[in-house]
Order: structure tokens, then sequence, then C-alpha cells
């Protein structure tokens, strides 16, 4: 399968910012709508498939913000984020159609079930991690069934009850009956409910020899597979270290501190693995942690030069990965590097292995002709 990449939001107050770490300051809670629209129209033309439109208390609701820059945009995705019990499945099935029939199918979900119990309560939810998951699987069996249209939908839960359920706005693409839904999350839970209701497992990255293991099952259930990473990917690699290096040596004790804190109040299995995984500073010789303790756990950093990065995403892809959701820093200038330099360096691998595949399959089918 051809690789696809997708990369984070620019945020709002992130344009005129030095590196792009995240804060929880001011300027994030208010959309930049102009410079947001620029930022994914230049992601169109840099070869990115969709855009990921996080959800958490400090920004703006991904919903409406995804769908005020779809109509700015041309072609590009908006793999926008949800968490669970937020509102009633038929309601949100019903967003998402809407959102569909207005920019031509151009949205795709990432499900998430929350991270950290203190902000989850600001939404009122306080299900622990495991619960939090068996309320994600009926939510998405629920939304599933209006996806169908088969008939109206009766469902009868522990989380949910829905009598008669119907819906006169379906959902609207070209190629698709229901949009794609990422399911992101390390924990066992999360991924018997992408293997059940999702279309890909996204997770945080492994070893190969270790990632392939992990995603053998989901990948036999016929479903793909996600990895969320960072890039750090310049001329050569002494430059890239160098920019790794820059971006440690930015951050301040307190940061690191702040992360700390974080994941010790965190009940998110991806969240406290990757940290514990950042003792090993090296998961291969283009897998980098390094800035994971300074900046959190989607800073586990494909580092190289163009060509090494090109080939690890490739590696990864041979492993049974399919989707890359990324970012980098300055998120914008490392967009912008990785279309330019990255994408297409990874096309010639893909064609390359294709020919080399159809290579090895002609003299077999020689054979038995």
């Amino acid at each position: 399968m051809t690789l696809r990449f997708h990369w984070r939001l620019l945020e709002g107050g992130e344009a005129t910012r030095g590196s792009d770490v995240a804060r929880h300051d001011a300027s994030k809670g208010r959309p930049d709508l102009e410079v947001q629209a620029q930022f994914c129209r230049d992601a169109e033309e840099a070869g990115i498939n969709s855009l990921l439109v996080n959800i958490n208390y400090a920004q703006p609701d991904p919903m409406v913000l995804a769908m005020a820059l779809a109509r700015l945009t041309r072609s590009i995705k908006f793999l926008v984020a949800v968490r669970p019990g937020l509102m009633s499945p038929t309601l949100f099935v019903q967003q998402v159609n809407t959102f569909s029939a207005l920019s031509a199918g151009r949205i795709s979900l990432n499900v998430v079930a929350g991270h950290t119990p203190q902000e989850l309560a600001f939404y009122g939810d306080t299900l622990d991690h495991d619960s939090r998951y068996a309320r994600m699987d009926e939510f998405l069996a629920i939304c599933r069934r209006f996806w169908n249209n088969d008939g109206p939908v009766d469902f009868a839960g522990n989380y949910y009850t829905i009598r008669d359920g119907r819906l006169n706005t379906p959902f609207v693409s070209s190629a698709e009956r229901a949009p794609d839904v990422f399911v992101g999350g390390n924990s066992a839970s999360c991924r018997e409910v992408a293997v059940r209701h999702g279309t890909c497992w996204v997770r945080f990255p492994l070893a190969s020899n270790q990632l392939a293991a992990e995603v053998a099952p989901v990948l036999g259930a016929g479903k793909q597979v996600g990895l969320r990473l960072s890039v750090i990917a310049r001329p050569t690699r002494d430059e890239a270290m160098a920019a790794a290096h820059a971006l440690v040596d930015t951050g301040d004790d307190a940061r690191r501190a702040d992360e700390r804190t974080f994941v010790q109040t965190s009940d998110s299995t991806s969240v406290r693995g990757v940290y514990a995984l950042a003792e090993q500073e090296w998961l291969t010789p283009c897998l980098w942690t390094g800035a994971v303790r300074r900046h959190g756990a989607p800073c586990v950093a494909v580092l190289g030069s163009y060509d090494e990065v090109a080939g690890e995403l490739h590696r990864l892809g041979r492993v049974g990965v399919s989707h890359f959701i990324l970012s980098g820093w300055p998120k914008w200038d490392e967009m912008l590097r990785f279309g330019r330099e990255v994408v297409p360096r990874v096309r010639v691998l893909e064609r390359r292995a294709a020919c080399s595949e159809a290579a090895t399959l002609e003299p077999a089918l020689s054979v038995q002709r």
C-alpha cells in the first residue's frame, strides 16, 4: 500500500514561534483562520493527505475549525479528533455527515479516549481508562450502524441507548460509505476497538522487530496501522543532529518537570509507555527519543538526512505501517521540507520495491503457465 502522510495542523500563534513546541498559552485557544488556511493550502501542495485537528481544552473545537478550513481549501482531508462521551453518537454522526456534504467527503476521524483524568473532568468525563474504551466500543458500534444505512438504529448498552435512531443526512463521498476511523492508543483495549470498528490503529512507535509483532494481529484482521511521529530531516545527518540538539536545548528545566508531572498524572498506556521508552535514546539508527522527556510523547522523531528519513519510513512500511501522522519544528518549515525532499524519495523507494517484487513474481508465474 502506498504510504500516506498526515500532518498536525498549525495551531493559533505558532506561525510566530521559533520552535513550535507545545504550550498551553492563550494564542492556541483562538483560531488564526487566514494563517491556518495558508498552511492547509501549502500542505496540499506538499503531498500531505490530511491534517490532524487536535482536541483538548486549550484549543478551538476541532469540528468547527476543520469545517471552516475545508471551505477555504480544495482537496486536503481533515483528520478530526473526537472523544466519545462528549455527545450522543447520533448527533456526532449527524455532524460528520453534514461536514461530508459540505466538503465532498473530506473528513476522517481520529478517535481517542483521552489521557489525563484532570483534563477529562473539565468536560464532565470521569470514567477510568478501561471504561473509556468500553464506551468507545459502543459509540463506534452505533456510528457504524448509522453509516451502514440499513434501517433505524436500535442499541442498548452500558453507556448508550438508542431507540429507532434515524438520520436524514447521509455520509457524502464519491469513494466511501463512511469516514476512515483512526483509533489512537497503544493499549490492548484500544487495539481491540480498532480491529472491531476502525479503519486504522494508530500508536506510538517501537523498533521495527518489536513493532512487527504488535501490529500482526491488526493486519491479520484486515485493518491498517499508523504511527504518530515527529520528523527532523535535513540535507545531512550532522545537520539533523544539530537541529535535534537545538530543540532539546530550547526546553528549560521547568518544561521538563511539567512533562514529568503530566506523565505521572496520566492514565494513558501510550504516554507512560513512550516516556519509559525514552530511557533508550535510539530505537533504531533513525528513530530518536531524545526530545520526549522535555516535549512529550509525540516527539519520538524520525531523524536523519533526507535519504535516511525516507528509508526509515519505507522500512516501517515494509513492517506493515501505512499511515504516518507527523509533525516537526518549526511545524510549517518542516512540512514544506518533508514534502519537497522526503516524499519524492519515499515514492522512488516504493516504485523500486514494486518493480523488484514484480521481477521476482514473473518467473513463478512463467513456471505455472
